[in-house]
């Protein structure tokens, strides 16, 4: 059985993802921040579809805890999968904090770089020895970091995602030797939990980013997740240093 780690899974898009990797037949092993009992119930949603699943705590924004995360993944593979090594990585753990150019401040600045930039770039190259030739890695980005009219409030966020997406032709690039294949998904507005369940606390925003949407409605986890799983299967073999955008149609 292939094994592919996702991070940020205890809800969300990274939620969604693990569960459909796990339901086209590969062991998951997933990661939560704060969120132990939603990476639980990732879990315990796996199984129930008779998937196999593990999951581990990880502070992305602490490069320090980085080998004792290594270390937990391969116990997680020895005692599971009698596995030395796994398959894929999906960097999707992030945050999202918003703030005006004039707002924005260094501490905003530098948490997000930690978490959403530097957190995935070296945690890969922390992962990689321990991943098989052949595998795939998919990273998390966002349609604001291209979009073509951007929203006042993302210069840090959408910075930092723009950041991934010159990553991942870069990793495609290097890895390529190994047979790893790396890509982008770049969703755009989905429902999600970041910026504090913001779709919950602002429902009065839905109805107009759906009316900006070419197929009418914002996304779901489920749209991103899926197209997740399909980078890593062997449907895209023959893709990489993509940077996919999974948002309905968005400002067309």
């Amino acid at each position: 059985m292939k094994v592919a780690i996702v991070t940020g899974a205890s809800s969300g898009i990274g939620r969604s993802a693990a569960i459909e990797i796990a339901r086209r037949g590969t062991g998951v092993i997933l990661t939560y921040g704060g969120n132990e009992q939603g990476g639980l119930d990732t879990v315990a949603a796996i199984e129930k579809d008779g998937g196999t699943a593990v999951a581990l705590p990880l502070d992305l924004a602490d490069t320090g805890t980085f080998p004792a995360f290594r270390r937990a993944v391969t116990d997680a593979l020895h005692t599971t999968w009698r596995r030395d090594t796994f398959d894929h990585l999906v960097n999707n753990a992030g945050s999202a904090q918003m703030a005006m150019f004039e707002d924005t401040t260094e501490e905003l600045f530098d948490g997000l770089v930690r978490v959403l930039l530097k957190g995935p770039y070296f945690l890969t190259q922390s992962l990689l020895p321990l991943m098989t030739d052949g595998g795939a890695i998919v990273l998390t980005s966002s349609s604001s970091a291209a979009a073509a009219s951007p929203e006042p409030g993302y210069s840090a966020y959408a910075s930092m995602k723009g950041g991934l997406n010159v990553l991942t032709r870069y990793l495609a690039k290097e890895l390529g030797v190994r047979g790893i294949r790396v890509n982008a998904v770049s969703p755009g507005p989905t429902r999600t939990r970041l910026g504090g369940d913001a779709f919950e606390r602002f429902p009065e925003v839905i109805p107009a980013l759906a009316a900006r949407t070419a197929l009418g409605r914002v996304g779901e986890p489920e749209d991103v997740g899926a197209m997740i799983a399909t980078l890593l299967s062997q449907d895209s073999a023959w893709v990489t240093a993509q940077n996919i955008e999974v948002s309905g149609g968005y400002d067309l």
